[in-house]
């Protein structure tokens, strides 16, 4: 590239990765709908749905549903912790989903206070009366939808990012977002149990559906 060749503009998929600092935890475990014991560590937790609830705003994604998990400890309490340690059951299906790093999320995230502004108005219009039969304006495309300005979505990916559980040797409490990928309508879903098997022992939360 020579030096009067301007820099190209930075596109969404190339936003820069933010480390996670989860969110908040709450006072107490029993701020959560859900608690469960493994060994020493309490954790605690919330069925979100398909809504990415961080610090920032809600955003929402139709590709994954959402937990927020908190862990708490004794005083001084540290314990290690991998996204490897939680799996997610949905409507008592023999299988559990594994949890997917915030960085697959990134392309199905919205912001559902985002509203798009309206499309600009169609030049000219009616039918040509020219050309024997030629369509004036009848067959023009339809206008391509207007996407999120670049600075939204920058903002949007970073909070998600910051928003996820945190993993290494950790401080007790924390608290951050795992994202479990699921499709489906979870209207007629009975269940929902989130399974966690790490340092601290093995624990079911028996949440929301």
């Amino acid at each position: 590239m020579s030096a009067q060749e301007p820099a190209a503009a930075p596109k969404p998929a190339e936003v820069r990765r933010e480390a996670a600092v989860g969110v908040p935890p709450r006072v107490a475990p029993t701020d959560y709908p859900a608690q469960a014991k493994a060994g020493t560590v309490t954790l605690a937790a919330e069925f979100s749905r398909h809504a990415v609830p961080t610090p920032n705003a809600t955003y929402s994604t139709e590709d994954f549903v959402v937990v927020e998990v908190g862990l708490y400890g004794p005083a001084e309490a540290r314990t290690q912790i991998s996204l490897d340690n939680f799996s997610l059951k949905i409507g008592g299906k023999k299988g559990s989903i594994p949890t997917q790093p915030v960085g697959l999320v990134l392309t199905s995230l919205k912001d559902p206070e985002w509203v798009p502004p309206d499309p600009p108005a169609k030049k000219g219009g009616g039918t040509s009366i020219l050309g024997g039969g030629g369509g004036g304006g009848q067959d023009n495309p339809p206008p391509i939808p207007p996407k999120m300005p670049f600075e939204l979505v920058r903002a949007m990916n970073l909070a998600t990012q910051r928003a996820e559980l945190p993993q290494g040797d950790r401080a007790l409490p924390l608290a951050g977002l795992l994202f479990f990928p699921y499709h489906g309508n979870l209207k007629n879903v009975n269940s929902v149990e989130l399974e966690y098997s790490g340092p601290a022992g093995k624990a079911t939360l028996s949440l929301r559906p």
